[in-house]
């Protein structure tokens, strides 16, 4: 595919960030596992994509997120919040929170709604990011950072295409067993090397031992830990809820045998590819998620799964309808593009049915209106 020359500078960058990881690789035996190169290529210091300086999101960026394309979004995840039996003020925790819009439209349709918040804080790995929330949401005095999450924590836990970006080890069958897909270095360019590996760390894909050979594909051991640390965390509180929203699959979905490539993808000025070699540390690299590992690795954790469904049934019976009506106007010109943008949000041919919404809750009541649209049997 031909993209986007990337800017002098930009390219001086990648090829630092390149130096750097082909240095790792020569001093781990000429080969790292994916994982960790997908690790370093996003979130090095400075050079990583996220932790670099450039645009990502909207418009000008590589991708664009629900809440960059309407504040309804945001809107409708506080009427959701507010249908909760939870105390108030309420204290709200967002990992990985982007352009900071989605705190910003929440905190807004909160004070509209009359649903007072104490404390929204943000866990954010990226500096660069970092720093335009702060600008962004300077005014907001509820809203502060932390650098890791604490160990207790009741309240809402808000993650919005977070997950897709954690690191993950890639495996492939071989002559009936399954190896892991790691990269060195041969030459002058990245090649795919293939190792011998724990037959356990498949251990999230069903029926593992009757796809056929060459299936290539993704697991998910840090996702599952993420939503351990919640876990534990949320158990350790008085009560709360993790949203989860990310494209993916549950596992009977995401491993079919005609998905034989996996779900990798590259993103770069909104062109999607499959090569995470090219232009190191200026495109994002993801995965889909695995719904039903997350549901697992909850309830091992103590936490209840409160309801799964996709994008669309979640914010259809969360109260984006409503908002939609209350923001109806004359002006024919706006309404279209927020009616538009609401299209984007639920249709199943854009994000509605590929994006999910999975809620794990511990001590926490869910208004009947979302579970009626539980898809939980689906997991």
């Amino acid at each position: 595919m031909q993209l986007p020359d990337p800017s002098p500078d930009a390219l001086f960058a990648s090829r630092a960030l390149e130096s750097l990881i082909r240095q790792e690789i020569s001093s781990n035996q000429n080969w790292i596992s994916f994982a960790r190169f997908m690790e370093l290529a996003l979130y090095t210091q400075n050079l990583g994509y996220y932790a670099g300086g450039a645009a990502k999101i909207g418009k000008g960026g590589d991708f664009t997120t629900a809440p960059e394309m309407t504040s309804l979004f945001g809107a409708t995840l506080a009427s959701f919040v507010a249908s909760l039996n939870l105390p108030t003020p309420l204290r709200l925790m967002e990992f990985g929170a982007g352009s900071g819009k989605l705190a910003e439209d929440f905190l807004q349709a909160a004070r509209d709604i009359g649903l007072d918040v104490a404390d929204y804080l943000i866990v954010e790995l990226s500096s660069d990011l970092r720093d335009r929330q702060q600008q962004r949401l300077s005014h907001h005095v509820e809203v502060a950072w932390l650098d890791a999450p604490p160990s207790s924590f009741s309240g809402v836990v808000l993650c919005n295409e977070v997950l897709d970006a954690v690191p993950v080890p890639l495996v492939v069958r071989k002559n009936g067993r399954w190896l892991e897909r790691g990269v060195s270095f041969s030459g002058e360019q990245f090649v795919f090397v293939d190792r011998d590996v724990d037959q356990a760390i498949c251990h999230q894909i069903p029926d593992a031992a009757d796809l056929a050979d060459g299936y290539l594909t993704e697991v998910h051991p840090r996702q599952e830990a993420f939503v351990s640390l919640l876990g534990e965390m949320l158990q350790a509180g008085k009560g709360g809820i993790a949203i989860l929203i990310d494209y993916g699959f549950p596992a009977r979905e995401y491993y079919l045998p005609q998905r034989s490539g996996g779900t990798l993808m590259c993103h770069y000025r909104h062109h999607a590819h499959t090569d995470p070699f090219r232009f190191l540390g200026l495109q994002d690299i993801t995965a889909h998620v695995d719904f039903t590992a997350l549901a697992r690795t909850g309830l091992e954790c103590g936490l209840d799964v409160a309801a799964y469904m996709s994008q669309a049934a979640f914010l259809l019976s969360a109260g984006l309808p409503q908002w939609l009506e209350k923001n109806r106007s004359d002006d024919t010109a706006r309404w279209l593009v927020l009616a538009n943008s609401v299209q984007k949000l639920t249709s199943p041919a854009e994000m509605g049915e590929l994006f999910k919404v999975l809620l794990l809750a511990s001590r926490v009541e869910i208004p009947q209106s979302v579970i009626n649209s539980d898809q939980s049997h689906r997991l």
